[in-house]
C-alpha cells in the first residue's frame, strides 16, 4: 500500500521551540473532553482560545538536533519524457537510486499530473476541513476497522501519544475497494476519484523506476503487490496562538511502501538528512516521494 498525503499548513513550523508539560493534571480527562467535541483543533480556534491547552505542550528541554537545519537541498528529479527517451529514463533511474540511497526522499516535477488537478485536490482538502461543524462531525470517528470509508479525527493516536499534535486529519482508502461517490464528503466527491486515479498511475511509474534502480525487472515491485492499495491522508494545521509550545507533526517514519506528498505554498515540511533537519520549500507542481518502512524492509 502507498499513501498520498495532502498538507494544509499554516505559518507554524513543524519543528518549534518546546514548552513545558505541567504534570499535575488529569491528562486522560482532558483528552476525552477534547475528543468528545468532535471538532478537533479547528474547533478550539473557533471557540476563541488564546492559550494552547496542556495536552498539546511539548516536553522540555528541546532536542537540539531537531532545531539545527541543514543547508543541503532535497534532490528534484524531472520526469519529463522518461517513457519516450531511453537515455533520459536511465538518467532518472540513476537519480532515483542516488536519492533513495542518500536521502530516502526526492521531489518530482513534470510527472504528468496537471497543476489544475493538484490545485483542485488542495481545494477539496480545505473544503473538507472548513465545512460547517455539524456536517463535518458526521465523519468524526476512531473506528479503525475499515467499516467507515472516511475517517476524520484529530490525532489518530490521541490516547497513546505522549503529546497531542496541533493537527486535524482524515484518512480514506481509495484502492483496492474504492468508496462510492455518496460515501465521500461533498467538497471532495469529484476530485478524490480523479486525483487518486492519476496518483495510482504515477505511483506505479515510481515503482518501476525504483525497481530498475535496484537492478530488477521494471514490474518487480508492482508484481509483489506494492501498488494494490492506495489511501488518501489529509492534514490541516489551524493557526496556533502559541506555536512555540506545540508542533503540527513530530518526527516520524511512514509505515508504507511509498508516500507521495502534495504540499501547499506555505511550507514547514522538513526531512532528516545527515543528522540534521532539512527544509523542503514547496515548488509549484512538485510532489515529494518518501520511501516508507515497508519498501526499506
Amino acid at each position: 500500500m502507498y499513501y498520498l498525503c495532502f498538507e494544509k499548513l499554516t505559518k507554524m513550523s513543524l519543528n518549534t521551540s518546546h514548552g513545558i508539560i505541567q504534570p499535575n493534571y488529569d491528562r486522560k480527562t482532558e483528552l476525552t473532553a477534547f475528543d468528545e467535541t468532535k471538532t478537533g483543533v479547528k474547533g478550539l480556534i473557533e471557540a476563541g482560545i488564546t492559550k494552547v491547552p496542556r495536552i498539546f505542550h511539548l516536553p522540555c528541554p528541546a532536542n537540539q538536533s531537531q532545531t539545527s537545519k541543514s543547508k543541503s537541498t532535497l534532490p528534484t528529479i524531472d520526469m519529463e519524457d522518461i517513457n519516450q527517451d531511453s537515455i533520459k529514463r536511465n538518467e532518472v533511474v540513476e537519480k532515483v537510486k542516488n536519492a533513495l540511497e542518500t536521502w530516502g526522499f526526492f521531489q518530482i516535477v513534470n510527472h504528468g499530473i496537471p497543476i489544475s488537478v493538484l490545485e483542485d485536490a488542495k481545494k477539496g482538502i480545505i473544503g473538507f476541513f472548513e465545512q460547517d461543524t455539524d456536517v463535518k462531525k458526521q465523519w468524526y470517528t476512531r473506528d479503525g476497522t475499515g467499516k467507515t470509508k472516511v475517517v476524520y479525527n484529530s490525532n489518530f493516536d490521541l490516547y497513546a501519544a505522549p503529546v497531542t499534535n496541533w493537527r486535524d486529519s482524515f484518512y480514506c482508502a481509495m484502492a483496492p475497494d474504492p468508496p462510492q461517490p455518496n460515501d465521500l464528503p461533498l467538497p471532495c466527491r469529484e476530485i478524490w476519484p480523479d486525483y487518486s486515479s492519476q496518483m495510482m498511475k504515477l505511483g506505479c511509474c515510481v515503482f518501476e523506476l525504483i525497481s530498475e534502480a535496484l537492478g530488477l525487472n521494471p514490474k518487480h515491485l508492482y508484481d509483489m503487490g506494492c501498488a494494490e492499495g492506495l489511501a488518501l491522508l489529509g492534514h490541516y494545521y489551524p493557526s496556533c496562538p502559541q506555536p512555540e509550545l506545540t508542533i503540527g507533526t513530530p518526527e516520524h517514519a511512514d509505515n508504507d511502501f511509498i508516500t507521495i506528498l502534495l504540499q501547499d505554498d506555505v511550507g514547514g515540511l522538513q526531512v532528516f538528512h545527515e543528522n540534521q533537519w532539512t527544509d523542503v520549500p514547496p515548488i509549484p507542481g512538485a510532489l515529494v516521494v518518501n520511501a516508507g518502512d515497508l519498501l526499506q524492509a
